[in-house]
């Protein structure tokens, strides 16, 4: 485990980020991570059994024993829903990856952007220097999320990553977006 260790929840405005629990597997599989639509741009098959689900939930608590943090559920501070998630893949101390996948209907309200805004708060806690996403260069609104976080494109990233929800096998073209801190 890291030195700085990440708190395991934090709250905004509107939402509650907390690390997911074995709880959680069956709202997880059926609020985002089954649906095709939603896992279009992901680098992650789309579920297909509650299985998928818990082994990214065993991932999940992987990573947070071995680093400062993890994997965020994204909920609704109002209501408790489930929206989608957001959080860490740690390659070294300082240096991390970032993503978000939000539910169909949660999609264009501002929760991606405020969930990624907690999310680079948590980093500069947590001792990051190097923050960054990856997107498939045809997903616009990811981009629009990561540039109004203060993401800046450091370039497109040819043939780099496989997208198995869009085109299974061959790798795709990403623009790479990313925060010193």
């Amino acid at each position: 485990m890291s030195e700085l260790q990440a708190p395991t929840s934090v709250t905004t405005e509107r939402l509650l980020l907390r690390r997911p629990l074995p709880s959680d597997a069956a709202a997880i599989f059926t609020r985002y991570a089954a649906d095709p639509e939603v896992t279009r741009y992901m680098a992650w098959p789309t579920h297909q059994t509650l299985a998928d689900t818990q082994a990214f939930l065993a991932f999940s608590d992987e990573h947070w024993r071995q680093w400062p943090a993890g994997p965020y559920l994204v909920f609704a501070k109002d209501d408790g829903r489930l929206l989608g998630g957001a959080g860490f893949l740690f390659e070294t101390s300082s240096r991390a990856m970032t993503g978000y996948v939000l539910a169909r209907d949660s999609w264009g309200r501002g929760y991606a952007t405020e969930a990624l805004a907690a999310v680079v708060g948590v980093a500069r806690s947590a001792g990051i220097r190097r923050l960054y996403a990856l997107c498939h260069v045809a997903h616009d609104a990811s981009t629009r999320v990561l540039e109004k976080c203060g993401f800046e494109r450091e370039g497109t990233l040819r043939c780099y990553e496989e997208f198995p929800n869009l085109s299974p096998g061959e790798p795709s073209d990403v623009i790479c977006h990313a925060l010193i801190l």
